[in-house]
């Protein structure tokens, strides 16, 4: 039997609330009360709901290193010559330079139409612009590194010299070294370093920062039934021994982010299961990449509403994530996003000004 911690209970603000209520990984969201899950042969299997006052008194009783992970501040991305905080959420463009991507390939005609619209997200308000060559979407098949390397270097290369922060997204060592040689500061793996046996040692010498996503199998495949016993358990489990492997292979840990793998191999009710337990995550000490955007998720609760018109439900999840203490949110619709976090930032502004 062990005990995993889900933050609940938010407030607006801490004024008021001395010892009563803590901060969510440094950033803008207060928590009254934490959830301790039960957890045996990798089920929760009981749940108490516990003032953070209550805890904070029992953290002796073994939740001392998880209580630090949950409330301890998250180290800022340093990509490249710019610094992307994370006390607040982030918004990451994607540009996806594939005929097959499920929502967006082949909408751009070469490399230079790519890096327009990667600069367009930069100028509308993304923090970091994620370049990926191998469409990930179910059922797609694998492309050769060397076409992958294709289709991202230009781009890459263009983004990084017009002064964008770039992330490439690629399962292979041989994509990240090109792409860190045309100016790329971070990698984003949906295998979390399981794909290419090369790649945790090409990011650990790079000196980069590294998204680890969940996945359950292979993209060709993984939709075709995916199951769990609990898929919360399973996936914080799962990551947390990616991000062991991680920091055993060289990788400083405040270079890891992690991401719960929204729609790779997990059904609807896998994917609400994950939003709705969000916050549990930050247990892991790792900043969390939230990638909702456009998935078919929206689509199923939406009257089967198509790629292009799932911009709402979208936004939901952002806001759900940003809610969460989600640190980075990886979308499609850029200035959309920017706007609702805006808007979302401006009310946790007014709510942590103090009364006078």
């Amino acid at each position: 039997m062990r005990t995993l911690l889900r933050p609940t209970a938010f407030v607006d603000s801490p004024f008021g609330h001395d010892g009563k209520v803590a901060r969510l990984a440094g950033g803008l969201n207060w928590f009254a009360a934490v959830e301790l899950l039960t957890v045996s042969d990798g089920k929760r299997v009981g749940a108490e709901i516990v003032s953070v006052e209550q805890l904070e008194a029992h953290l002796d009783d073994g939740f001392a290193a998880v209580w630090n992970n949950l409330t301890a501040a998250r180290a800022p991305l340093q990509l490249g010559q710019r610094t992307v905080r994370l006390d607040q959420p982030q918004v990451m463009g994607i540009v996806n330079a594939t005929p097959d991507s499920f929502s967006d390939g082949g909408q751009f005609a070469d490399a230079e139409a790519a890096a327009v619209a990667g600069s367009l997200m930069s100028e509308a308000g993304a923090a970091i612009i994620d370049v990926g060559g191998e469409s990930t979407r179910p059922g797609a098949k694998p492309v050769w590194e060397g076409d992958e390397i294709e289709r991202v270097e230009p781009i890459v290369r263009r983004l990084a010299a017009g002064g964008a922060a770039v992330s490439v997204d690629t399962r292979k060592a041989d994509v990240m070294t090109a792409a860190l040689a045309a100016g790329a500061h971070m990698i984003n793996d949906v295998s979390a370093l399981t794909f290419d046996q090369r790649s945790a040692e090409t990011v650990a010498a790079a000196g980069v920062p590294v998204v680890l996503m969940h996945h359950q199998g292979k993209p060709d495949e993984m939709q075709d039934n995916p199951r769990y016993g609990d898929v919360v358990v399973e996936v914080y489990d799962w990551l947390a021994q990616r991000v062991e492997a991680a920091e055993a292979a060289g990788i400083a840990r405040s270079s890891i982010l992690v991401d719960v793998g929204f729609g790779f191999g997990k059904t609807v009710a896998h994917n609400l299961a994950l939003m709705n337990n969000l916050a549990l995550f930050h247990g892991l000490g790792c900043p969390l990449v939230l990638g909702a955007s456009r998935k078919r998720t929206i689509g199923a609760l939406s009257n089967e509403a198509p790629a292009d018109e799932r911009l709402g439900g979208s936004l939901a999840l952002a806001l759900k994530a940003a809610e969460q203490g989600a640190q980075v949110i990886r979308v499609h619709d850029v200035p959309e996003t920017v706007q609702a976090l805006k808007v979302w930032r401006g009310l946790r502004d007014q709510a942590l000004t103090p009364r006078v």
